[in-house]
């Protein structure tokens, strides 16, 4: 391959797949039905500014119920309760407060490297199918923090935005 067709190999490459997709922190599932459990998986590409992630923080949106974090090997989890908006059913039990935020804190994740932190949830029944819901996440770091909570305005997308919350489009049952 001579230097020119790689160079235009590697700008094509570029275009298709912009660096600053891949910058964000995202669920690596981005779909799913909604009266079901989901497990929603937080792929944290990259620290701050070249600084090591020490907290994830995520916001539970509204109809996330049942919310288990995983535990995560040198790192301590902790929970946020609070009241929600309405009550579900779950079970034939009737929820009417539960996990609004989930912080991973202690840990140390080197900007070279990348990890996942792991939530189990179920998607309540009731959600509205063909919206998206959002998770807004708070990502702290030796120096500095970076926050993922941009959520989109009618007629935007996220990759309008250069701090998008992660989103998860719910789909019919």
């Amino acid at each position: 391959m001579t230097k020119r067709v790689f160079i235009a190999a590697l700008l094509g490459a570029s275009v298709a797949f912009p660096l600053a997709a891949s910058a964000h922190i995202t669920l690596e599932k981005q779909e799913a039905k909604v009266g079901g459990g989901y497990k929603a998986v937080f792929r944290v590409p990259h620290g701050c500014a070249g600084s090591p992630t020490v907290a994830i923080h995520i916001q539970i949106p509204e109809g996330v119920i049942n919310v288990k974090p995983q535990p995560k090997a040198g790192w301590q989890v902790a929970t946020v309760k609070g009241k929600y908006e309405k009550s579900y059913t779950l079970y034939g039990s009737t929820l009417t407060e539960g996990v609004k935020q989930v912080d991973f804190t202690g840990g140390n994740l080197p900007d070279d490297f990348y990890d996942e932190f792991v939530l189990n949830t179920t998607l309540a029944g009731d959600l509205p199918a063909d919206t998206t819901i959002y998770f807004p996440v708070v990502q702290d770091c030796t120096s500095g923090t970076d926050r993922w909570i941009e959520i989109p305005a009618a007629g935007k997308t996220a990759e309008d935005y250069e701090n998008p919350a992660p989103g998860l489009k719910l789909l019919e049952k």
